[in-house]
């Protein structure tokens, strides 16, 4: 009986590969994981941005003045070209409209790209009305 408890407790001490085995199968899921996050966090800033862009320009268009260059101006401050401005506070013949919107539109490149299938870019719209004093 002795020898049997032995041998049972040599080969329970005799696991020196599990550690790196369980290592390998969970740091690619964390990596995964972790990246993932990093790159929502730069498209939630990124609309944030835009969002923020969009307001400025609304704010400024609302009281009669040039919108559309505050919103580009900030967007040129936080480094991303590229935006388009749909619309204004003006209608299709320049006549002042009862309310200003803007529309700003992003193509989001995602950096990223460990899973198969994720697209390259994703828009990221941002629209904002106020009525026009």
């Amino acid at each position: 009986m002795k020898v049997k408890t032995e041998t049972f407790l040599a080969t329970l001490k005799d696991e020196k590969g599990q550690n790196l085995v369980e290592f390998a199968l969970v740091v690619p899921i964390l990596l995964l994981l972790v990246l993932g996050i990093a790159e929502f966090g730069r498209a939630w800033m990124t609309k944030n941005i835009l969002t923020g862009a969009a307001r400025e320009a609304v704010r400024v268009a609302a009281v009669g003045g040039n919108g559309v260059a505050r919103g580009d101006n900030v967007l040129v401050s936080a480094n991303l070209p590229g935006s388009t401005i749909v619309t204004d506070g003006t209608d299709t013949e320049g006549n002042p409209m009862k309310i200003a919107t803007v529309t700003y539109i992003y193509n989001f490149f995602i950096i990223m790209k460990l899973v198969p299938g994720i697209p390259d870019n994703v828009t990221l719209l941002s629209t904002t009305t106020m009525r026009t004093e």
